[in-house]
């Protein structure tokens, strides 16, 4: 049995953290876990990322943006997610295919179908078995992150909020066509509250599920 699960949200929705809390949650039941990124991961894939999120490349255009995501995520999916799920590990991937089509799709308005079969290319048709959704109002989320003096401030979170409101309404409308692969989770709550909801839905998917919580809650 293989699980991969992937998280998306708006930029300053709590991906990192909440993330990171659950592979510190399957770490402690002795699961093994493996935790990567979108764009990155990799050496070519982290290459990539840097010139996908240098502000100074105002001149590119969306089909370009997307060959390049793709290009990072083929890397990803072939060095990385494939082998770790064929050894029984859980993958987290912090993005994946569904922010191709928030973004590049619904963000710039471009051809959901096209795009797919970009993506089902890249991933070789790779999907997530469940993708967490943190849901925050796009302005609140960019807010957030202006205030984080730790977080990257990227080529992407410079486009305009209509942009980010388009991607997420667009991440709205691929949850409700999927439901049963999606959870979404009100991002507004406490980090402990999301960290609750996410673990209740991953641990009956575990190959030996256990009705107890994590040892430890969130700080």
């Amino acid at each position: 049995m293989t699980l991969f699960i992937t998280f998306e949200g708006p930029d300053g929705s709590g991906k990192t953290t909440q993330i990171q809390l659950l592979a510190e949650a399957l770490t402690r039941r002795g699961q093994a876990t493996l935790l990567t990124r979108e764009p990155g991961g990799t050496r070519i894939g982290n290459a990539i990322r840097t010139v996908l999120h240098d502000r100074a490349h105002v001149e590119m255009s969306p089909r370009a943006e997307a060959l390049l995501y793709n290009a990072a995520r083929a890397q990803l999916v072939d060095e990385v997610i494939r082998p770790a799920l064929a050894v029984g590990t859980v993958v987290l991937c912090d993005r994946f295919a569904d922010s191709t089509l928030a973004y590049q799709g619904f963000g710039y308005g471009r051809n959901l179908a096209e795009l797919r079969l970009l993506i089902d290319y890249a991933t070789g048709g790779l999907t997530p078995n469940l993708t967490v959704f943190l849901d925050i109002d796009p302005a609140e989320g960019l807010r957030r992150k202006q205030g984080d003096a730790n977080a990257e401030w990227n080529r992407m979170e410079d486009k305009a909020l209509a942009f980010h409101r388009a991607a997420h309404a667009g991440y709205l409308q691929l949850a409700a066509q999927e439901a049963e692969r999606w959870l979404v989770v009100d991002a507004t709550q406490p980090v402990a509250t999301i960290h609750a909801a996410i673990w209740r839905t991953v641990l009956p998917r575990l190959p030996i599920s256990e009705s107890t919580a994590p040892t430890s809650q969130p700080r």
